[in-house]
Formats: C-alpha cells, structure tokens, sequence
C-alpha cells in the first residue's frame, strides 16, 4: 500500500467545529455599519425597486430601525438625507432644520452612544444638479465642480452635523483638501471629539447606479453641466493614487479612511491596510449588493451564503469596518451558526 501525504490541510477542514478554530477571519455585528436614507415627511418607508430589501426611511421609521441596529450590536449607522427642497449650492445640507440635520438629532436621542451615528458628509444629494459641490468655472472656461467653493460648504455642514449630534462626519465629495477644511471646522466649535471618516479612494464607479435611485439623485437633469463625477472621483484604474489619496487623508487628520467601492477594489483595500494605522473602512455598494440580489432572485445563487462570504472577504482584505445594507441580514446568519455541518461564516 503507497503511504499517504504526510501533510493534509485537509485534517483542518473536516467539521464545522475544525474550520471555526483554524479560522483565519471572523465577521461579527461590530464590524458592520447599516447605511440608511432618511426622506421628509412621515409614515410608511418607501422600497427602493433596484435595491432589494432596502427602503427609504421616513423620520419614523428610521429611529425604529437604529434602534433595531444598536440592539443587534451593529457598530454604527450611516445616514444620508434625501430632501424634498434642492439648490445650486446645497444649502439644506447645513440647515439645522434640514432633513439630514433633524434625524440625527432624533436618532441620537433615542440611541445615545450605544451605537455610532455617522452622517454622510457631501452636497449631492442636497444639489439639483447632483454634483457633490458647487459649480463653478475653471482657467479655460471648462464647467467644473468648484473645489474650493465647495469646502466652505462642507465647513457649514461638517458643523451643523456636529451640533445635530453626529458621533462621526464621512467626507465622501473627493474634494482636495475636505479633511483638513473638516477637522478644523469640527475643532473651532469646540468638537474635536467628532470622528472624521475619510472616503479617501472613492472610484468614479459604474456600482453606485442603484443608490441615485435611493437618494432621487439630480445628476443629469441640467444639461448646462456634465453628468459624470469623474472629474473629482477617482480613476478606477489607478491604484497608486489610491494610496496617495489615503496618505494625504490621513496626514490632514483623517480617523479613518474608506474604500469605496469595496468588491471590485479588494487590491486597493489591502494596499491601503499596509499603508496606515488608522482603521480602514470598505464600502459595499449598492450596484454590488444588487448583483448578488438579482442572481438569488433567479435561483442562480445561494443568497445567504453569498452574503457572508461577500462581507468575510472584504474584511479578509483588510477591511477592519464595513458598510453594507446587508449589515442586519448578516446579524442573523452569524447568529444561525453553522447549518448541517456547513461553514456558513
């Protein structure tokens, strides 16, 4: 009889209870952040028809699902306003009677510190023309999204999120300079404790078309300016300026830097792990989830095991938080366990 291999990996493999212990990566609810729009008005959310499953809030129903969040030991959440009332410059981003404002103060008296209330930090939702700054004109007359215009505004707004109760600001417009210009607005009203989430390598993606549904996004309906964000957003091919982007973040006094996307960019995730000591943040958007829904939908895939194994590999990469809507879904798998003997985080 020919002697077996000596060294079997395998022997690591063989039940649940193996695999659990020799786990490399683990995913628990801490690491997990629920993005939630919030609209006017109240009553009913309303479902989003190209993101399964995911609904826009109104100021009732969001304080009952943070709630919920902060129950199920999620580490934060992470809202965007969607306003009935839009502007050239997005005025209704820093007014304290504004959609984004009004819910945080809600929902951080309801919840308190027991979970992190993060704001998302940009004008595009708050602009009729969708950009994520103001307009303006460059040297050879080209129409641009206006840098420097637009971080005066994103002072205003990083200090009324700030007043509304905000636990952490996310500079997500990739302008030059945002978290300098942030961090200082946060320090001169005296809210140096305010975090600074950095969306330092945000790709001008193909991925985020579901969430211009979920935010009735504006981009597009002036035809006077371009309908495309490339031009502050960043290349998708281009890794190392990813990381040039994430250093600079980090040296104006970013907290934590994100990667947005996250499935398409898992290369530039685990560069970004190697290249700093501030937590790294991935976001898993919404044309990626959409994906996944889509095929399950079809029978073409196991939705739930494809849920865990999405969110495991992006923390595998380097990921120390992740941003999904997914985030709840997630929480009941990992507390489901292992199923006949299947591995299912």
């Amino acid at each position: 009889m020919t002697a077996g291999p000596l060294l079997r990996p395998r022997r690591w493999r063989t039940t649940a209870a193996h695999r659990r212990l020799a786990a490399e990566t683990r995913l628990a609810p801490a690491d997990l952040v629920l993005p939630l729009f919030v609209g006017e008005g109240r009553g009913d959310a309303t479902p989003i028809a190209s993101m399964p499953g995911v609904v826009r809030h109104t100021r009732d129903t969001v304080r009952a699902e943070v709630t919920r969040a902060a129950e199920a030991g999620l580490g934060a959440v992470m809202l965007f306003g969607v306003p009935d009332h839009k502007d050239a410059e997005g005025s209704g981003a820093w007014d304290p009677k504004g959609i984004l404002n009004r819910t945080l103060r809600e929902v951080v008296t309801d919840v308190g510190d027991s979970i992190l209330v993060m704001a998302d930090l940009c004008l595009d939702e708050f602009t009729d023309h969708g950009h994520c700054g103001v307009i303006g004109t460059d040297g050879a007359g080209r129409v641009v999204v206006d840098n420097d215009e637009t971080l005066d505004r994103y002072a205003r707004m990083a200090q009324a999120q700030a007043a509304a109760g905000a636990h952490v600001v996310g500079t997500s417009g990739m302008m030059d300079g945002q978290v300098a210009v942030v961090r200082r607005a946060l320090d001169d009203v005296g809210r140096s404790d305010v975090l600074v989430l950095a969306y330092a390598a945000k790709f001008a993606s193909a991925f985020y078309g579901p969430f211009r549904e979920a935010v009735d996004s504006s981009l597009g309906s002036d035809d006077s300016v371009p309908a495309d964000r490339s031009g502050y957003q960043q290349d998708p091919g281009n890794a190392r300026e990813a990381r040039r982007e994430v250093r600079l973040d980090v040296a104006q006094g970013a907290d934590a830097v994100m990667v947005k996307p996250a499935l398409a960019y898992l290369d530039v995730v685990a560069a970004t792990r190697a290249e700093v000591d501030v937590p790294v943040a991935a976001y898993h958007v919404s044309g990626e989830m959409a994906m996944v829904e889509a095929a399950a939908e079809r029978g073409w895939i196991d939705r739930d095991r494809a849920i865990v194994e999405t969110l495991t590999c992006i923390r595998r990469a380097g990921a120390d938080i992740v941003l999904t809507y997914w985030a709840l879904d997630a929480v009941r798998l990992l507390q489901a366990g292992p199923a006949g003997g299947r591995m299912v985080w």
